[in-house]
């Protein structure tokens, strides 16, 4: 298996296990699981998984010790991975509780052109208009698939904003992440990004009344499941697939999170996929093999 394979495996894995997300998050966000707030969800996202992210690092050789001290460690880029994925945690969920989770995770998924938009400027991908046209067909299949579900209202409208947040912000830390690759590992952009996220997402749980302890011990084994496996495995893995694929066509194959999300949550939720899901996710799938024969071609 040559690298880019293994890097389209990782991408799967990855998408896979931040499909988990929403329903750890849903789940976490309900009085019998503890009533976390959606700040506190996010904060202890990152702290429970930064452990570990750290011990990974610390038992992995590095292989940058023949690099100067500011190609090792880019601080600068560092933090603004992390301030990013920070307001993306705390915009999407913020965006879970003012809408539903449809339309949360439909419009967050908006990051894929955002990416692509930026990924001709800063790292001279050829953007071809095959590939423009795969991003449009799976755009198209997220809406259908969350279609029965997605419902544009005057009450959600604050929440609808906070998940077209979450999309650019979530898009500027993969892009972010992508110009880390150039030089630091995966486990060290993991690791020092959540070291800068966790004070950031502590403050907004704080400045937001938010509860941030409860005696249901099956709400904290909820978030320490969404840090696992959403955070620590998820993220790690789409991190490693930045350093061997164009930032646009691993933006994209990120749009098998709806698909997995959707899912999960007819296995674990009773939320039942109907025919027009299960089309919607046959047109993002399609769109998603066209896009990756098209890079392959080149």
């Amino acid at each position: 298996m040559n690298s880019r394979q293994s890097a389209m495996l990782a991408l799967a894995f990855g998408a896979f296990a931040i499909g988990f997300a929403p329903v750890f998050a849903a789940f976490a966000l309900k009085p019998e699981y503890g009533g976390f707030g959606p700040a506190s969800i996010g904060f202890y996202r990152i702290l429970f998984a930064l452990p570990l992210m750290w011990l990974v690092l610390w038992i992995t050789p590095s292989k940058l010790d023949s690099l100067s001290k500011s190609q090792k460690r880019p601080i600068g880029l560092l933090a603004l991975s992390g301030v990013f994925f920070a307001i993306d945690l705390v915009s999407w969920h913020w965006s879970i509780k003012y809408t539903s989770i449809a339309n949360a995770t439909l419009l967050a998924n908006f990051a894929p052109l955002w990416v692509t938009l930026w990924a001709r400027h800063l790292f001279g991908e050829k953007i071809h208009t095959r590939f423009f046209i795969a991003l449009g067909i799976a755009i198209i299949g997220a809406t259908i698939l969350m279609r029965t579900s997605f419902q544009l209202k005057p009450e959600q409208l604050l929440g609808d904003l906070l998940s077209l947040l979450t999309a650019i912000s979530y898009g500027s830390y993969m892009l972010t992440v992508k110009k880390l690759r150039e030089t630091c590992p995966p486990q060290q952009i993991m690791a020092w990004s959540g070291l800068f996220a966790v004070p950031i997402m502590f403050f907004a749980a704080m400045i937001s009344g938010e509860s941030m302890i409860s005696p249901q011990l099956n709400g904290w084994a909820i978030l320490i499941g969404l840090a696992l496996i959403s955070h620590f495995a998820g993220q790690s893995l789409i991190a490693y697939a930045f350093g061997h694929l164009p930032a646009s066509l691993t933006s994209l194959n990120l749009l098998l999170q709806p698909v997995f999300a959707a899912a999960l949550g007819w296995l674990l939720l009773s939320q039942a996929m109907v025919g027009k899901q299960m089309i919607g996710a046959i047109i993002i799938l399609s769109a998603l093999t066209i896009a990756n024969r098209s890079v392959k071609s080149k």
